[in-house]
């Protein structure tokens, strides 16, 4: 009897630079195992998948209270941003450009590379049919790596029997 091919379900539901990497890189270890991987992006997740979003994606220090720039290089101790600096002018873009640097670093490829290099490895994307649709969204506003807009109730249906992990 032949085994069944072992199934992930990624659900990405935010779309700040430090939550995209999560799924794409346990995506990415899934697929190099020879795990089947479908990927689903609802509310803020959908901008990973968005063209206009993608290459703009932030990271916010504001109420980031695991942002310790000492873990990202910075002679810092282990004190984190302050809430009161993150409302400073920049800030937002300081930390997008620092953590884009560290990403580079470790040669990890942009978000918008890595979904290219998922789903030619064979991962399916999906965009959420009710968040495209608040959002206004068409399957033309999508990466083209992105198969289509399906309800969850397709999403559920098509990951059936996969383990599915919420990021």
């Amino acid at each position: 009897m032949a085994e069944e091919t072992r199934k992930m379900a990624f659900i990405c539901s935010k779309g700040n630079l430090d939550m995209a990497y999560p799924a794409l890189i346990m995506s990415w270890a899934a697929l190099g195992n020879g795990v089947d991987v479908t990927i689903f992006f609802t509310f803020w997740g959908l901008d990973l998948i968005t063209k206009k979003r993608v290459d703009k994606l932030e990271l916010s220090p504001i109420g980031n209270t695991s942002m310790k720039m000492s873990m990202m290089g910075l002679p810092t101790g282990n004190l984190g941003i302050p809430n009161w600096m993150a409302i400073i002018p920049g800030m937002t873009a300081f930390t997008s450009w620092f953590m884009k640097r560290k990403i580079a670093e470790v040669e990890a490829p942009p978000v918008r590379e890595f979904m290219e290099m998922l789903s030619d490895a064979g991962a399916k994307l999906y965009g959420c049919k009710m968040t495209a649709d608040m959002m206004n969204l068409s399957p033309d506003d999508l990466i083209e790596e992105a198969q289509e807009i399906v309800t969850a109730s397709e999403f559920i249906d098509m990951t059936e029997g996969a383990q599915v992990v919420f990021i």
